[in-house]
């Protein structure tokens, strides 16, 4: 695992789980080595801790670690790494969400650490009218009310256009749970009328030389995988590599719902 945009190769691999969350983050429950422990029990041979990193975000609770946390995080994973040396492969990642108005902070952290892996995602947006950002990943009735007081087009065409200028701008390896915008919104298909800039995002996805995500939170969610088949068989056909993350919050989840991507990814005729 390394940050330099590495080779990820087909096919698959179903041994590592490259997207889990701890109780740093601040909405996620369990220690790192609850984690580390799960991830023994479901036999894998790697995992990936993708904690959050948001700069000049104004909202409502903060989701995200200071400075002061990734010590702490680094500290205790390198801790994990040596316990479990020989049992497990424990990655110490970021799951960096972009705001556009503070990139080059964003930059300037990224490049401070070594990362295991540089997840690029976007979990808020600034609208024109309002002083806090939305918070497009939450299922607190708050954050979907003031969601649904905007036309979803306008949100979702911010939400790609960050990923997309996210893309280009940070040294990121993986593109996180492309299509899971406003996925708490009532009967919103997160990609409609999206297809152009998704597709153009992909494009850049495989320029940068990155990995997209099959983040199988989407299956307790929507009963799907973020991102859908249609977007996955886009990136199959631009022969971008995917790589599986359960976006655990809780240790439990960890490899959760790896064997259903098997079918998947086999129905697909992956090489």
């Amino acid at each position: 695992m390394t940050t330099n945009h590495p080779e990820k190769k087909l096919p698959l691999d179903y041994k590592t789980d490259r997207h889990v969350h701890t109780s740093f983050c601040g909405h996620a429950t369990g220690e790192m080595e609850e984690y580390v422990l799960a991830a023994i029990e479901q036999n894998l041979d790697g995992l990936v801790f993708l904690e959050h990193m948001e700069e000049e975000i104004s909202a409502a609770h903060c989701t995200w670690l200071s400075e002061d946390d990734f010590d702490l995080f680094f500290k205790e994973g390198r801790r994990l790494q040596e316990k479990y040396r020989g049992r497990i492969e424990i990655g110490l990642g970021v799951e960096c969400g972009y705001n556009p108005a503070a990139a080059q902070q964003l930059l300037s952290r990224l490049k401070s650490r070594q990362w295991a892996e540089i997840g690029i995602s976007c979990h808020f947006v600034k609208m024109k009218d309002s002083k806090e950002h939305l918070n497009l990943f939450s299922r607190k009735k708050e954050s979907v009310e003031k969601m649904a007081l905007y036309e979803r087009e306008e949100i979702l065409t911010l939400y790609f256009e960050s990923l997309l200028e996210a893309v280009q701008t940070l040294p990121g390896t993986i593109l996180c749970h492309l299509d899971a915008a406003m996925r708490f919104l009532p009967d919103i298909h997160p990609t409609h009328n999206q297809m152009d800039r998704i597709e153009h995002l992909l494009d850049r996805v495989k320029e940068q030389g990155m990995a997209l995500e099959l983040n199988t939170s989407g299956m307790t969610i929507r009963g799907e995988q973020f991102p859908a088949r249609t977007i996955l068989e886009m990136a199959v056909s631009r022969k971008i590599p995917l790589v599986l993350g359960s976006d655990s919050h809780r240790p439990k989840t960890v490899g959760a719902h790896f064997n259903t991507m098997k079918n998947l990814i086999a129905s697909m005729h992956l090489p």
